[in-house]
């Protein structure tokens, strides 16, 4: 068949690698000069390596895009070091990435850490995500877990990554995050960037056309299959994927019919907002990722020393920080200039370390993207819709689908190896919602 992909993120390219495994023509459409979408990096003059726009990392549990780095014949760039994942209280960072460390943790008493490890170990182990996403994160952790516990490590992250909406985020969505993560996180030699590049090589290699700098602009049913509006002209598709925000696949198939288009609506997300520092000394000691309360003052929900996970060496001798925050797209953050942001972000970096002065800035980089994070609501499996949508031939294939999962890479493999196998089995029948 003759195939479209709709971007060329890291959902996009597995599509277009695995259709072309079994000899399917596929064309990527991809906006912007790169591949990598969410995951792209750039690289600054003296890098040996790209860095992400917005942090990444994998955890060793991330089977799918383990499995598919294997696959290309990429392992020997796959690495995992352990760096320290921390939360910040009254004025301190912890570390927190740990059984003894949180039972270390000078904060809670003993009996919230008693009644926090069973809950923990239940939650490593439990499989039936489906009868925790009928309550809120907010009522069961405090049920379970107590409410000064559920104050101090949990609310801050729920208020930092979805803010108004924190308390209507159900506990599958937690579940998914303690069930699955793991201390040690995964890296690949030069970077995201360099990851996605590979794959593309991979999919070109077996005759993709990855077309760059090509934003489509429509999206049209007709006669023998569908119609995809180009700067570069018309051309018809039997198949295309779709692997794009909800609002813009609204945008690009107004065709679709009138309660698919409300349902779009509904599914909710967050922007994101990351502000790079290239510093001239390390600020932290030894913290990758810091958790912030957005009751302590901070202007950003994380602290991330990149350098204190992937040497600096790699980097031209930089030490790079993310001050990074999820925000409703209407946000001011996502109007205000990069200096702005810097006069707001740089006085707090002396709470990590009194040392720090503003000329420890060498260079500065500013990024926002307003899709980036889902909000998963109570019983949020009946609002996902399926990967084939009404319009037939026409499939959408995006992060607010890989529910409970949390957004990322591994989960981008997955939903791409689902839609492209999907997209050939289905013989053009519309799908629609769960």
């Amino acid at each position: 068949m003759n195939i479209a992909i709709i971007g060329a993120g890291v959902a996009g390219l597995t599509a277009a690698y695995e259709l072309t495994k079994v000899g399917h023509r596929v064309v990527v459409f991809e906006a912007a000069d790169k591949t990598g979408g969410l995951a792209s990096g750039f690289k600054d003059q003296g890098w040996e390596w790209s860095l992400e726009r917005f942090y990444h990392h994998w955890f060793a549990s991330d089977d799918e895009v383990i499995n598919l780095i294997k696959e290309i014949g990429q392992e020997e760039k796959l690495f995992f070091p352990r760096p320290i994942t921390s939360i910040w209280h009254k004025g301190k960072a912890y570390p927190f990435d740990s059984y003894l460390r949180a039972a270390l943790f000078p904060h809670l008493s003993l009996v919230d850490k008693i009644r926090g490890g069973p809950v923990a170990i239940y939650l490593r182990l439990a499989r039936n995500w489906w009868s925790l996403e009928k309550y809120t994160a907010h009522e069961w952790l405090t049920r379970w877990l107590g409410r000064r516990a559920y104050q101090i490590l949990w609310e801050p992250l729920l208020v930092g990554k979805f803010g108004d909406y924190h308390r209507e985020v159900n506990m599958a969505w937690m579940w998914a995050r303690l069930h699955k993560r793991t201390p040690r996180l995964g890296y690949f030699v030069g970077g995201f960037q360099a990851f996605s590049d590979a794959l593309a090589d991979r999919a070109r290699s077996g005759g993709a056309d990855i077309r760059l700098n090509a934003p489509v602009h429509a999206i049209q049913a007709a006669a023998g299959g569908l119609v995809l509006r180009a700067a570069s002209g018309d051309e018809v598709f039997d198949r295309v994927i779709a692997t794009v925000s909800p609002g813009l696949l609204s945008r690009l198939a107004p065709e679709l019919p009138s309660d698919y288009l409300e349902g779009l609506k509904r599914l909710k997300s967050m922007g994101a907002v990351v502000l790079i520092l290239a510093l001239k000394h390390q600020l932290t000691e030894g913290h990758y990722w810091i958790n912030l309360p957005k009751g302590e003052g901070f202007p950003f929900l994380a602290l991330v020393e990149h350098t204190n996970y992937v040497e600096s060496k790699h980097y031209g001798g930089d030490h790079l920080i993310y001050c990074g925050d999820y925000l409703k797209p209407d946000h001011e953050y996502f109007s205000l200039s990069q200096q702005e942001l810097l006069t707001r972000f740089l006085p707090t970096l002396s709470r990590f370390n009194p040392d720090f002065e503003p000329d420890w800035v060498r260079t500065s980089w500013l990024f926002r993207e307003k899709y980036a994070q889902p909000v998963p609501p109570v019983n949020h499996s009946h609002n996902i819709p399926d990967l084939a949508t009404p319009i037939p031939g026409l499939y959408w294939a995006s992060m607010s689908q890989v529910y409970p999962w949390d957004r990322g890479t591994n989960y981008a493999v997955e939903i791409g190896q689902e839609v492209a196998r999907r997209a050939i089995s289905d013989a053009g029948l519309a799908g629609g919602w769960n």
